[in-house]
């Protein structure tokens, strides 16, 4: 999880919301079975999302945990592996939150020999080391905008409803985060914890797919409108449409990787050597590197109109005013191209970034870069694709098979019991037809609807 620069505003009462899905004729086949033999396959489950990058910060979902169950908000970050939820055991330091506070239970507590205590630590880089067999499992967990979680492992229920019409209440481990630094203690966050989804094997996921739920894949679709859906499973993923690339091992943690990057500007390459790009929905905007940042800025500013004039804004560190104030982004994205990463690791593996993915515009009227300098945040070489430029992509994190794919699609639109919306009509490859001479006509009616 990076930064979050956007401060929160304005809670909404959340419901947990799922669909019944129906199997997808373009999914791979799964192997046949004698039905006597036959045990019960995963299922998918999908959540709406709400929230938004401007002015909101991010996007999260509701989930219902403990027995009663009970609904918690969770910022959903593919970024760290570890769900947590600030509780009351008592609390040394939390902020206020939109619900009371979690309250474990002794006989929840996972002891520090249990696997879930290894994986954990071992996910944190930490030593795992157990004075005594009843000894509590201990975590510590800091961010890349320094918030950080002190807490301790325990074991509770989750309600999920799944896409087969069943309700399952597995017990999944996540932190008790007592001792908290995120943010403000004054105002009250939109969010009660977190939603580790990353690929370690103490994610949400990773547990799902060990009680034999729903299989190790996760994708998310965030609106630009606000919103969108959060899918565990596969039943809902594109296979055949999407564009893939293998998932690389990143240096940095447990991150999803899609690899190595070039950077491309109007149709030009900026002359940057090869980024290393991670995927990161819990990071607000996306960030690059000092080199690819300046190349960027410098391009940015070389081709922009004269109608424009830089300005201040409190907002972000790069923003400009027209004639008259901007009301949206589709009042600004004409004076500007878009961006493409082309990634060596797929053949033809192309994520466009159009204005519309790396801009937003302010309460001021102003048009401000959503893209910044991460070495100033001390990411160094790291390059962290975020929410502003996954919006209206469907993203798909498959550890089954080891990819990562994205597809444009209308992520206000949440599937339902008698369709998924977008698979036969709306969706298509993000790519620029321009620029790399890639046939884009499938994209046209996409492109032509989002722009009315």
């Amino acid at each position: 999880m990076a930064g979050r620069w956007a401060p929160p505003a304005g809670l909404f009462l959340l419901l947990l919301l799922a669909a019944l899905v129906p199997a997808r004729a373009d999914k791979p086949a799964r192997a046949g079975r004698k039905e006597a033999d036959s045990e019960p396959e995963p299922s998918s489950a999908v959540f709406q999302l709400y929230g938004n990058v401007y002015p909101h910060g991010l996007y999260y979902v509701a989930m219902s945990i403990g027995n009663p169950p009970k609904p918690y908000f969770l910022d959903v970050d593919t970024g760290s592996d570890l769900t947590w939820l600030q509780c009351d055991a008592p609390c040394v330091s939390c902020s206020k939150v939109p619900h009371p506070l979690y309250r474990p239970t002794k006989n929840k507590l996972v002891p520090c020999v249990d696997q879930m205590c290894a994986s954990l630590h071992g996910s944190l880089s930490k030593n795992h080391k157990c004075d005594s067999p009843k000894q509590q499992c201990d975590y510590e967990i800091r961010y890349a905008d320094q918030a950080s979680s002190l807490g301790v492992l325990i074991n509770d229920s989750f309600a999920v409803r799944l896409a087969n019409a069943s309700v399952v209440r597995p017990s999944l481990a996540f932190g008790c985060g007592y001792d908290q630094e995120v943010g403000s203690s004054t105002e009250v966050a939109p969010t009660d914890g977190v939603l580790g989804l990353g690929s370690g094997s103490i994610s949400l996921l990773s547990q799902l797919k060990q009680h034999g739920i729903t299989k190790n894949v996760v994708g998310h679709c965030l609106s630009m409108r606000g919103g969108g859906f959060l899918f565990f499973g596969d039943n809902l993923v594109p296979y055949s449409r999407a564009t893939w690339v293998p998932m690389v091992r990143s240096a940095f943690k447990n991150y999803y990787s899609p690899g190595s990057a070039s950077l491309y500007f109007g149709g030009r390459s900026l002359g940057v050597g090869p980024m290393e790009v991670v995927l990161d929905s819990g990071s607000s905007f996306t960030y690059f590197s000092a080199q690819p940042y300046q190349a960027l800025v410098t391009a940015l500013k070389g081709d922009l109109s004269k109608t424009l004039k830089e300005v201040p804004d409190p907002s972000l560190p790069l923003c400009w005013k027209g004639k008259k104030p901007f009301k949206s982004v589709l009042d600004v994205k004409k004076e500007f191209r878009s961006l493409v990463l082309s990634f060596s690791n797929g053949k033809k593996a192309l994520m466009e970034i159009p204005p519309e993915n790396y801009l937003i515009v302010t309460k001021y009227g102003n048009a401000c870069l959503g893209i910044l300098n991460g070495s100033e945040i001390g990411l160094k070489d790291l390059n962290i694709v975020g929410d502003i430029t996954m919006q209206d992509q469907m993203i798909i994190y498959d550890n089954e098979r080891g990819q990562i794919g994205w597809i444009r699609a209308p992520c206000d639109r949440i599937p339902n019991e008698n369709t998924i919306h977008g698979f036969e009509e709306g969706y298509c490859r993000p790519q620029l037809p321009s620029i790399f001479g890639i046939q884009n006509e499938e994209c046209a009616d996409y492109y032509r609807s989002n722009k009315e």
